[in-house]
C-alpha cells in the first residue's frame, strides 16, 4: 500500500525544483517514485490517492525561531502543544530558543528536549544559551553543546553587552562550527521600553524602544566579525556563521547588505508580523497586548524596507518567532504585556497574502524562505525528492481564502494581533515520519 500525491505543483529550492508532477510514498514514509508532467504515477489496488488539483508539494517547513515554553512554563505551551501549533501551520521541523526555565545552557537541558521530543509529528533542533544563564558572563560549555548535536547558540531575549565575552564566544562557537543567533537589541537603550519610540508612542504615552537599539548591537557584533576575521587571531578558529534574528529596521537591513557584500558569513530572518504591520497598528488597536513583541512594531518605511530586502535577496529566512502566552499576560496594560506573539498558524497564510499575491516574491521563493533556506543556515541537511529518501512534504493551496479565528489555533497561545484577518493562501498539512498529519480528507 502507498500513498500517492497526484498532479501536484512539486516546489523544492534545495533541488532548483518547481515542475509538475506526482509522488508515491511507500507504507514505510519512503518516496518510492516521482512523474512528471505529462507522466502520471498509476495507482495499485491497495493505493490511496490524494488529487492535489495543482496544489503546491513543497520541502516540509522548518521554522528557525521558536518558544516551546518547556520546560518551566508549561502553562504556556509545551512541547506537545507547539508541535500540534507546528502541523497546523504547515512545518515539519523547527528550532527551539534556550529561554526556558531553567535555561538550556547545557548538555542536560539538551538531552531533556531531545528525550522527550522523539514521538513527536515534527523535528525538535535545539538552540542552546551563548552563556550560562544567558546572563553574558560566562561561556555554556561550548563542546560539550556540540557532541550532542546543538548546532547554533542564542541567548536570545537578550544580547551579550560585554565585548570582550562575544568575542570569546565568537571565537568558540567557531571552534566547534555552531551558528550564533543574535537577538540585535541595546538593553540599555531601550530599557522599559514597551513599543517602537516615535510618535505613536509619544501619543499613547507608552515608553519607547529606539530602534538604534538594534543597529548598535548588530554594528559591534559586524565590527567584531571584522576584526577577527582580518587578523585571524587564535589558529585553528575558522570564520564564525553570524545570524541576525527577527530583523526589523532599513539600517539594521544596511548593515547585513553590506556585510554580505565585504563575504562574511552573515545571515538573517524576518518574522511575518514585521513585514505586516507597524507601530501604527498598534496606535489604532483597541486591545494592544497582542501587538507587543521585541523588536518593537517599527515604522512604515522599516516595514517598507523589510519588504524590499524580501525581495532583492538580503533577507534570508522567514521566521515565526511563535512565542505563546496566557491570557493574563496580554489581556492587560500596555505597559505591563508580555512581549511576544505566537505566529506559527499563520505564517503560510501572511507569507503567501503580503508577499506571494502582492507580486513581491513568487511561490517559489516563499518556500525558499520557509524551508529551505533555514535548514541550511542551521546546518541541517536539505530535504531531497528523490526515490529513496524520507517523505517530507508541506501541503499548501496557494488560492484558498480563510480567516484566522480562535478555532484555528492548536497553540496553548491566543495572542495573535491576526485574529479576525483573512488571507489568501493556506497550509493543509504534512507528510512526515512516515504519517499525514492535518490534511483535509476531503480537499
Amino acid at each position: 500500500m502507498a500513498i500517492i500525491f497526484q498532479n501536484a505543483r512539486l516546489i523544492n529550492p534545495a533541488q532548483n525544483l518547481d515542475m509538475q508532477g506526482s509522488v508515491r510514498v511507500s507504507l514505510n514514509g519512503m518516496i518510492d517514485s516521482i512523474a512528471f508532467a505529462p507522466e502520471t504515477l498509476e495507482a495499485g489496488p491497495d493505493d490511496r490517492v490524494v488529487e492535489m488539483n495543482g496544489k503546491i508539494v513543497a520541502s516540509g517547513l522548518f521554522d528557525m525561531h521558536c518558544h516551546f515554553r518547556e520546560p518551566g512554563q508549561e502553562y504556556k505551551e509545551t512541547l506537545e502543544t507547539g508541535s500540534r501549533a507546528a502541523v497546523a501551520g504547515g512545518f515539519t521541523g523547527v528550532a527551539l530558543m534556550p529561554n526556558t526555565k531553567p535555561v538550556i545552557d547545557g548538555p542536560l537541558g539538551a538531552a531533556y528536549l531531545r528525550h522527550n521530543a522523539r514521538e513527536l509529528p515534527i523535528d525538535i533542533e535545539i538552540v542552546s544559551a551563548m552563556t550560562l544563564e544567558s546572563r553574558g558572563e560566562t561561556l555554556a560549555p561550548f563542546g560539550k553543546l556540540s557532541s550532542y548535536g546543538v548546532k547554533a547558540v542564542s541567548d536570545d531575549g537578550r544580547a551579550v553587552p560585554d565585548s570582550r565575552m562575544m568575542r570569546l564566544v565568537f571565537e568558540y562557537a567557531a571552534s566547534f562550527d555552531l551558528l550564533l543567533i543574535q537577538h540585535c537589541e541595546d538593553a540599555s537603550l531601550g530599557e522599559g521600553g514597551v513599543m517602537n519610540e516615535g510618535a505613536y508612542s509619544a501619543l499613547l504615552g507608552l515608553k519607547g524602544i529606539p530602534e538604534a537599539a538594534e543597529t548598535i548591537t548588530l554594528s559591534r557584533d559586524l565590527l567584531l566579525m571584522e576584526y577577527l576575521q582580518a587578523h585571524k587571531l587564535n589558529p585553528p578558529v575558522s570564520t564564525p556563521k553570524y545570524h541576525v534574528a527577527h530583523v526589523s529596521t532599513r539600517k539594521a537591513l544596511d548593515l547585513v547588505r553590506q556585510a554580505k557584500a565585504d563575504g562574511m558569513q552573515v545571515t538573517c530572518e524576518v518574522t511575518p508580523h514585521h513585514f505586516t504591520l507597524t507601530d501604527q497598528d498598534l496606535y489604532e488597536a483597541g486591545e494592544k497586548g497582542n501587538f507587543i513583541m521585541k523588536p518593537p512594531l517599527s515604522s512604515r518605511d522599516n516595514r517598507d524596507a523589510v519588504l524590499e530586502a524580501l525581495a532583492d535577496g538580503v533577507i534570508d529566512a522567514i521566521a515565526t518567532d511563535h512565542a505563546p502566552h496566557a491570557r493574563h499576560e496580554k489581556e492587560c496594560p500596555p505597559d505591563q504585556a508580555a512581549f511576544g506573539v505566537i505566529g506559527l498558524e499563520t505564517s503560510v497564510g501572511l507569507t503567501f497574502s503580503e508577499l506571494v499575491h502582492t507580486g513581491r516574491i513568487n511561490e517559489y521563493r516563499a518556500i525558499e524562505l520557509l524551508s529551505s533556506n533555514p535548514r541550511t543556515i542551521m546546518g541541517l541537511p536539505p530535504v531531497l525528492f528523490e526515490p529513496g529518501q524520507p517523505a517530507n512534504f508541506t501541503f499548501i493551496d496557494p488560492e484558498e481564502n480563510w480567516t484566522f479565528t480562535e478555532s484555528d489555533i492548536r497553540s496553548k497561545g491566543r495572542n495573535s494581533p491576526f485574529l479576525g484577518r483573512t488571507m489568501k493562501g493556506r497550509p493543509l498539512g504534512i507528510y512526515h515520519k512516515g504519517a499525514l498529519h492535518g490534511f483535509a480528507q476531503d480537499r
